[in-house]
């Protein structure tokens, strides 16, 4: 069975022994002087080990063992995931179903925009069970996402898109490359050096959004930008785009947030509102459908998983039926 122990310098009780074969040594989280309230966890997790031992993993899982897990094995280091570990981190994954997942939702962001709920609420909770689902540790869990309120593209002409570049000082580069390559904020930031070759006009986006890689060629104009770009810092290797001292942005802070100030400031020097950084990729977008009215070649090189997902561009831009209306 398991017993309570000090481990030298830390300030919470652990747990080690064995139980029908499990073995512990884990942290309780609890301070030394709860003795009798970490004797009540030793008790608890005992009896869940148990039940574990004789009905499987699925029974016991916690959130909390999903959630380690997962950034263990690789997951996004960059979610927020204090406020949701605080509300179903002691929560058995097989009590987590999509009534719990919603009404966690309302209870930690009340007043949140819907596509922000969506990324730091329902983009981490999906990623973690969807761990748990590949480990075994519970059936998969079907919910909704709440609508983001996307149907409005946001996109530069040409002209503005070079006025926005133009005041964007040390992440030019990197506003010529995202207007340019369709790139997800994520992608961009975390370009790697061997995977840019400038004489081929090529970059390769490993791992994307979607699971998968993809190459996009690229515009003269990002090639240029980037040779003057790399000549001045003359780096050897790791992230291409960096702050302004030509050291690499901090790995635990989200992409966007790492040029956020900058891009807003960008945007008001050019006069430019309301306008997002994943604005850049709908720019893209409608300048290679207005340019080429492939949606086949778009979807491929934008890494959308359907068709249906490129479609919203072809129906934003239908000036070509301009003279169908005129002659109503």
């Amino acid at each position: 069975m398991l017993k309570l122990v000090r481990r030298h310098g830390s300030p919470y009780w652990y747990l080690r022994g064995t139980v029908r074969g499990i073995s512990v040594d884990e942290s309780t989280k609890i301070a030394i002087r709860e003795r009798r309230l970490a004797e009540e966890y030793k008790t608890t997790r005992e009896k869940d080990l148990l039940e574990e031992s004789i009905h499987g993993k699925r029974v016991t899982a916690l959130f909390s063992q999903a959630a380690l897990s997962y950034i263990e094995n690789g997951g996004c280091k960059s979610y927020r995931l204090a406020d949701i570990l605080a509300h179903f981190g002691t929560t058995k994954l097989s009590k987590i179903g999509a009534e719990e997942i919603h009404a966690g939702a309302k209870t930690l962001f009340p007043g949140m925009q819907p596509a922000s709920r969506r990324t730091h609420y329902y983009t981490p909770m999906s990623a973690i069970l969807s761990h748990a689902v590949a480990l075994d540790w519970c059936n998969k869990v079907t919910f909704e996402w709440p609508a983001t309120n996307d149907g409005v593209i946001r996109w530069l002409t040409k002209e503005e898109a070079h006025r926005f570049i133009d005041q964007g000082r040390h992440i030019k580069p990197l506003l010529m490359f995202l207007f340019y390559t369709g790139a997800r904020i994520g992608e961009a930031m975390g370009l790697q050096l061997q995977d840019l070759d400038l004489k081929r006009r090529h970059v390769q986006f490993i791992d994307t959004k979607n699971g998968t890689d993809r190459g996009v060629p690229l515009h003269p104009l990002v090639v240029d930008a980037l040779y003057e770009m790399l000549s001045a810092r003359r780096l050897n290797g790791g992230d291409v785009f960096r702050r302004v001292d030509g050291a690499e942005y901090p790995k635990d802070t989200r992409p966007s947030d790492r040029i956020k100030t900058v891009f807003k400031r960008a945007g008001k020097r050019a006069g430019i509102e309301k306008f997002r950084i994943h604005d850049t990729r709908h720019t893209w977008a409608t300048w290679h459908y207005q340019k080429n009215r492939d949606l086949g070649a778009l979807q491929r090189l934008g890494g959308w998983k359907t068709l249906d997902m490129v479609m919203r561009y072809a129906h934003t831009n239908v000036d070509e039926l301009s003279d169908t209306i005129d002659r109503l």
